[in-house]
């Protein structure tokens, strides 16, 4: 086979990779919620064994129990991610994908496997097995095991994004390239969206998500606690860290708007980012009004998940000019003539 030919076949649209991650992003909403609950009910420790609950991956009486359903759900639905995360693995290379999507395969069975072991160390290292008076260890893993929920997620995302006809065929929808400086808000803005849920997971593991029990005031009538501890701190931490992420996605969503290649590209995908931080918001708040309901607690920590996947994913777009050198010697249409050649190519001048 030619080298043109084998060039054009490795970065085709297959729609076997494009649909698997989609599948599998859906799959996972099911799993941050799954685990979100368990968090919100402080159900970690229904099973004190791991990887097998009890001892069964069908342990008795789990489908009775509130805490056992609920932990256990999250380990079989972790499992069936695992399967799917493989899956996809085995798919970007048995479909010849390009490289990166290979690679970014590979990244998916590292990372998934290592959120597996984090999940496995939060309930090895608990103080009720270590027998210990406090709980450091299992809390430090169980906020690596959320955080690094957050950016499997992210890596899912771009899996999707890069596997889609839009980013192999349509330069990811731009018809023009965007101003630099739309892709580097977007960094700036995830970035500020990650550290913000990483805030949010120590929070949620120390149990200080009515630290502060009011809102927006604290119970004396301020907006700064007038005494702090631990807990105080890091809750007053998540309610700054809030600010910060609304100016910075608000600056972001304004700056696409206000560049006419990444408005057309992105524009509505904008306005839902903006829609998901005013119900992220929104729930932040309801968390506290409504006593730490369990899965208002548990809303609000997969929203905030879907603003990082959709503010990523705006991002990861707008650098598809950088990613792709090829795009930077010529203009979008340039490059889709030059596909269709090397495709005409391929076709009158088959393998010999």
């Amino acid at each position: 086979m030619s080298s043109e030919s084998h060039v054009f076949q490795n970065s085709a649209y297959k729609p076997v990779l494009f649909w698997g991650s989609l599948a599998t992003l859906i799959w996972i909403t099911f799993l941050l919620y799954a685990g979100g609950f368990t968090t919100s009910i402080r159900a970690g420790m229904a099973f004190l064994d791991w990887p097998l609950s009890n001892g069964s991956i069908n342990p008795e009486g789990w489908l009775e129990n509130a805490d056992m359903m609920a932990e256990h759900s999250h380990r079989l639905l972790g499992m069936v991610m695992g399967l799917l995360s493989i899956g996809l693995c085995i798919a970007a290379f048995a479909t010849k994908a390009r490289p990166r999507i290979r690679k970014l395969g590979i990244a998916l069975v590292v990372l998934v496997v290592t959120q597996g072991l984090l999940g496995g160390l939060r309930v090895k290292l608990d103080a009720l097995n270590l027998d210990i008076d406090h709980n450091l260890y299992a809390q430090s893993f169980a906020v690596a095991h959320g955080t690094l929920a957050q950016l499997f997620l992210c890596l899912l995302v771009a899996f999707a994004v890069m596997s889609s006809r839009s980013w192999i065929e349509r330069n990811a929808g731009f018809t023009a390239r965007p101003k630099s400086s739309v892709a580097t808000i977007g960094i700036v803005a995830c970035v500020a969206v990650i550290l913000q849920l990483l805030i949010g997971a120590v929070m949620r593991h120390s149990y200080a998500g009515l630290a502060i029990p009011t809102f927006p005031l604290t119970p004396y009538g301020t907006l700064i606690p007038p005494a702090f501890n631990f807990q105080v701190a890091i809750h007053f931490a998540h309610r700054v860290g809030a600010l910060v992420v609304t100016v910075a996605i608000v600056t972001y969503v304004i700056v696409v708007f206000r560049d006419p290649a990444s408005r057309r590209a992105l524009g509505a995908l904008a306005v839902v980012l903006a829609a998901l931080l005013l119900i992220q918001g929104y729930l932040g708040a309801l968390v506290i009004w409504t006593v730490r309901n369990p899965h208002v607690a548990t809303m609000h920590m997969l929203n905030g998940a879907f603003v990082l996947a959709f503010c990523w994913m705006m991002t990861l777009r707008s650098l598809k000019f950088r990613l792709d050198p090829s795009l930077l010697a010529s203009g979008p249409q340039d490059r889709i003539e030059s596909t269709t050649a090397a495709e005409a190519q391929a076709i009158h001048h088959p393998a010999n």
